[in-house]
């Protein structure tokens, strides 16, 4: 290998799924490897995103690694949907079981990272001015991790705390008896909004787009069900691998709501309505593709919420119209309760989209067009910069000397999410431009891929491998395409992160491949057996 050269083979910042993948799969190959992470402990979006109520909204038993049938045998979920603290609980027992913690340095920020072109290797700085060499320079900070920070006047003057939702103060915070607001309304706030209220004095929800909201439906993970899981998880790990959101779901079977009369349509509705994202993908085949069939889910779920909201006031607010955005546009968030808490006297929502825009911050709450709001604690609930933000928030240099952040000022252009053109031995998981699906999936097919492109490396004697400009320039076409023949497109009527829509400073731009998780795993497979024809190996020695 290479360590007589570099401090290890391989250097990788983020220590959620990704790092502790990339831990077993390369010392697995036979290679040292250094996981470096800013927080005080593993997890990565578990660690950060501790706000009353955060938990996963894919199901528990496949939001996990499948690389050791053992662990999947020995770990047992108690839930559904784990919460914050079951998930990390979860990956101190992967660390433990595999004995990871060597391989991970904690409270270890890299500011930056730099390629070396006379060496082929990769230079590493820390906040403490640490340097570090690796031969391979690898990514999994993640597709959320990177916060936006919305710039409101007068967000400096507040006297309380005010921070973003994924950066929940690690001291316990106190609410209970205080005044909340919470600006955003997405996914965050869906799952916050009602823990929070049953014990604060108040809660002030400032809400902008409306969602299709589906219900989680909470279970116990009884013993019969983790039997049942347990001796099929052979199964279900290859039905994540095959299923176009990488989730163990079954298929529609061919049928089409378009094709099917009302009264069986909305039977076959009612009938999967037992929570979780099941419910797009098992009903019907075409409610992602044929407009048709995308209003009637839409309408359908517009008319859940609505019975599930007292006040027509509230759902006039909260419940989206079908002229706005087809389903799925935008991420639909999972509830927990969130419909019914509106009808608690201390919850309160502010439309500052139509009726009340937000116009300061002051010492003591938030000032809107009509109203002074006053507050103890505000939340921002304003999303991520995602895909890109975690790449762009300290300086990634490649051969020419541009950051990364400067390559994609105007497009944020990749090789199937896994590598960019100008960045010699270095490798992404689920960046720019891989599918948006259930993320422990998909970050266990790239780190396979891209531990396999290094084990041609090292068998084969290669110091170099550069991903070809037309391979990434075939590839933004190809996701640009197939983003264009979907519905997807549309949601450029919304603010939708999805499309980095919300980010003040760059243009909207498709950041998401929407052909299916399913072929995009087999395009990667396709890929490594047939040598990475995206990429170009060089030989520098011997």
């Amino acid at each position: 290998m290479t360590t007589q050269h570099t401090d290890y083979d391989a250097i990788a910042i983020g220590a959620g799924f990704a790092g502790l993948a990339l831990i077993h799969y390369l010392r697995e190959a036979g290679l040292s490897i250094r996981v470096f992470d800013k927080a005080a402990d593993i997890g990565g979006t578990w660690t950060w995103n501790r706000y009353p109520g955060a938990m996963t909204d894919s199901e528990s038993y496949y939001y996990c690694l499948t690389f050791s049938r053992e662990l999947l045998q020995e770990w047992s979920w108690t839930r559904r949907y784990p919460d914050w603290k079951e998930t990390h609980n979860y990956f101190h027992f992967v660390a433990d079981k595999c004995d990871m913690w060597p391989h991970i340095q904690l409270n270890t920020e890299i500011v930056s990272a730099d390629y070396q072109q006379d060496s082929a290797h990769w230079l590493i700085t820390t906040a403490a001015g640490d340097t570090f060499t690796c031969k391979y320079f690898i990514s999994g900070m993640g597709m959320i991790s990177e916060p936006v920070i919305p710039k409101i006047k007068g967000m400096d003057t507040f006297k309380g705390p005010l921070f973003h939702s994924s950066r929940w103060p690690q001291e316990d915070l106190d609410y209970a008896g205080k005044r909340v607001g919470i600006i955003g309304a997405g996914a965050t706030t869906v799952q916050m909004l009602p823990v929070m209220a049953k014990t604060a004095k108040s809660v002030t929800v400032f809400h902008r787009t409306p969602n299709f909201i589906l219900p989680a439906m909470q279970q116990p993970m009884t013993p019969e069900w983790e039997k049942e899981i347990k001796e099929n998880y052979d199964e279900i790990v290859t039905k994540c691998r095959n299923h176009i959101f990488g989730m163990a779901f079954d298929t529609a079977e061919g049928r089409k709501a378009v094709e099917t009369s009302p009264e069986e349509r909305q039977r076959i509705f009612e009938e999967k309505w037992t929570g979780s994202f099941r419910w797009v993908f098992e009903t019907f085949e075409d409610l992602l593709s044929d407009p048709e069939a995308n209003k009637m889910a839409s309408q359908f779920i517009i008319d859940k919420m609505k019975e599930r909201i007292e006040d027509p006031a509230i759902a006039e607010i909260l419940v989206p119209k079908l002229e706005d955005y087809p389903l799925f546009a935008k991420r639909p968030p999972l509830d927990h309760g969130y419909l019914e808490a509106y009808s608690r006297d201390n919850v309160h929502l502010i439309d500052i989209k139509d009726r009340e825009p937000i116009v300061e911050i002051t010492e003591t709450g938030v000032r809107t067009t009509e109203n002074h709001y006053e507050f103890d604690i505000i939340v921002l609930a304003t999303g991520f910069k995602a895909y890109t933000g975690a790449l762009e928030a300290f300086p990634i240099r490649g051969v020419s000397g541009q950051t990364l952040r400067e390559k994609w000022q105007q497009q944020s252009k990749s090789i199937m999410g896994v590598c960019v053109a100008d960045f010699p031995n270095m490798f992404i998981v689920t960046g720019p431009q891989a599918p948006f699906a259930n993320l422990p999936t998909s970050i266990e097919q790239n780190v396979i891929w891209i531990t396999n492109c290094i084990k041609k490396m090292e068998s084969e004697g290669y110091d170099v491998v550069s991903p070809r400009q037309e391979a990434e320039d075939e590839w933004t076409a190809h996701t640009a395409e197939i983003h264009n023949q979907t519905l997807m497109a549309e949601g450029d009527k919304v603010n939708s992160w999805m499309m980095g829509a919300n980010l003040e400073d760059k243009a909207p731009r498709v950041l998401i491949y929407f052909g299916g998780a399913n072929n995009y795993y087999d395009r990667m497979d396709e890929s490594a057996n047939q040598g990475y024809p995206e990429l170009e190996f060089e030989k520098r020695t011997g």
